[in-house]
């Protein structure tokens, strides 16, 4: 299985952004897929995370502000991302634990979300 990440782009401060992360196969067994950010200069850090059975975790900073879905039937996780701030510029990955073993085993490459103020 691969991930291709998309969706990124220049937005102003106060809109909207969606990110896809596409799989070339099958999501349905893969344990819990996410989405990773890492800003220039900073470590990457964990933005939103949902399980195969539904559980859902974000980052204490983004919630309210972000939603994470999956459509296994599309092999697709998304990330909603509204009331975005210029301190939201990073690229975005999306990765997956495919095993549940705390381990994020696969990486998709970056989509580059740029917020100006």
């Amino acid at each position: 299985v691969q991930l291709q990440a998309s969706g990124g782009g220049l937005v102003q401060a106060g809109g909207s952004l969606r990110l896809s992360c596409a799989a070339s196969g099958s999501i349905f067994s893969i344990f819990a897929m996410g989405w990773y950010r890492q800003a220039p200069g900073r470590e990457r850090e964990l933005v939103a995370h949902v399980t195969n059975d539904g559980k859902i975790d974000y980052a204490d900073s983004l919630k309210g502000r972000f939603t994470i879905s999956r459509d296994s039937a599309k092999n697709t996780v998304y990330l909603q991302m509204n009331s975005l701030k210029p301190e939201d510029t990073a690229v975005y990955y999306c990765a997956a634990d495919r095993w549940g073993t705390g381990e994020w085993d696969l990486w998709g490459q970056g989509t580059l979300v740029t917020v100006s103020s």
